[in-house]
């Protein structure tokens, strides 16, 4: 009788144990201190801050959060574009976690207190169905996210949507992220840890060049404490070995094809485009944008968006104080902000990395910050 498969268990704390001894091994045999690692993904971070992985991780090891919240990295400009069309009578609808990022001057939420017609949708279905429900409107999703958001924006497009409805699209491209932080010599990134939910669509097979033209390692990571684990001892394995290759540790939902339907879907209706990310740089193929044939449902293309309308001064004068960009970029943690937890918190967030739930800041905030076990122990 042949015996039951071993059930998987993500959240053994026996395995842990092992994995983080075995990370304290790598990590000494690397032979310089620290070794800095980088993920570009705020459910990564989440799930380090959740489960206190920080306090296992050896000292000689730096886990660094990069660019990887896309509401965090939408540009003001883009945002003031979302705050002229509400101002200009049409329905914005987004994500929760876009209404109070910051514009010039306002926010989609100042919008929706004086008066606009915002609306917080949880998919982009809802919002071409608000678009059916009201004819007479014009309504306008102001589309966020990386690849996983974005084939679902390209699908609905594909499906067919009403007259009055259209994208205003803030999508971002996971792979430019690892780019713009590689170029950045004083960062020091030795290795990535790459989304596992944007490889899902992409596959792991989009990273090689990567790893191959910088001579960086990328590790492919789930969202599970053992799945972060697993990934970052591999990763440091790789550097300690010298070999810049990609390993995928998320075989359970990632191939190194991708979802190939999901990726007939995206091309179809993006194409990447360069753009600026906020508080970062110019990105070179950092923003997805809708091709020219679907300018019939890019907001950019249909309406005339006066963003001077609703530019002004500054919409907090403790904005400049902000480093969002620097801890984005790797050169800075959240609690070494002067206004980390003091003037900015998630109640009142200064800066975009205080109010998105995958934005560094609100993270450390809301999981109390770094915490250091050992100090206690």
């Amino acid at each position: 009788m042949a015996s039951a498969p071993e059930e998987l268990k993500f959240r053994d704390p026996q395995k842990a144990r092992e994995l983080t001894d075995a990370l304290a091994r790598e990590v000494e045999l690397v032979g310089h201190s620290p070794v800095s690692v980088m993920h570009v993904c705020g459910s990564h971070e989440q799930a380090i801050a959740r489960f206190g992985l920080r306090a296992a991780f050896p000292r000689g090891l730096d886990v660094i959060m990069g660019p990887g919240c896309p509401v965090c990295v939408t540009d003001t400009p883009e945002v003031d574009e979302a705050v002229a069309l509400a101002a200009q009578g049409a329905r914005v609808c987004t994500y929760g976690d876009m209404l109070r990022l910051p514009g010039t001057s306002r926010s989609l939420a100042d919008a929706q207190a004086e008066g606009g017609k915002v609306e917080v949708v949880y998919s982009v279905s809802q919002a071409v169905d608000l678009a059916r429900q009201r004819p007479a409107e014009q309504v306008v999703f102001f589309a966020s996210g990386f690849e996983t958001t974005a084939v679902a924006t390209a699908a609905v497009i594909l499906a067919g949507v009403p007259e009055n409805f259209s994208v205003l699209s803030s999508h971002k491209y996971v792979p430019a992220a690892m780019d713009v932080v590689s170029e950045m010599k004083e960062t020091n990134i030795e290795g990535f840890v790459a989304a596992g939910h944007a490889a899902t669509i992409t596959g792991y097979g989009i990273f090689e060049p990567f790893a191959k033209r910088t001579g960086t390692p990328v590790v492919v990571a789930g969202f599970e404490p053992l799945d972060v684990l697993a990934a970052v001892l591999e990763l440091v394995r790789l550097i300690r070995l010298g070999r810049p290759e990609v390993v995928n540790c998320y075989p359970r939902c990632v191939t190194r094809e991708g979802n190939r339907p999901a990726q007939e879907k995206l091309w179809r209706v993006f194409d990447v485009v360069g753009g600026n990310w906020r508080g970062i740089a110019q990105v070179p193929r950092g923003n997805l944008e809708l091709k020219p044939e679907w300018n019939r449902v890019n907001a950019r293309h249909r309406f005339r968006i006066d963003t001077a309308a609703v530019g002004g001064a500054s919409r907090n004068v403790l904005a400049d104080q902000c480093i969002c960009g620097s801890i984005m970029s790797g050169l800075a943690k959240p609690d070494q902000c002067a206004l980390f937890g003091k003037e900015c918190r998630p109640e009142t967030p200064v800066g975009a990395c205080m109010v998105s739930s995958e934005g560094a800041c609100k993270i450390w905030h809301v999981y109390g910050g770094h915490p250091d076990l050992q100090e206690v122990a």
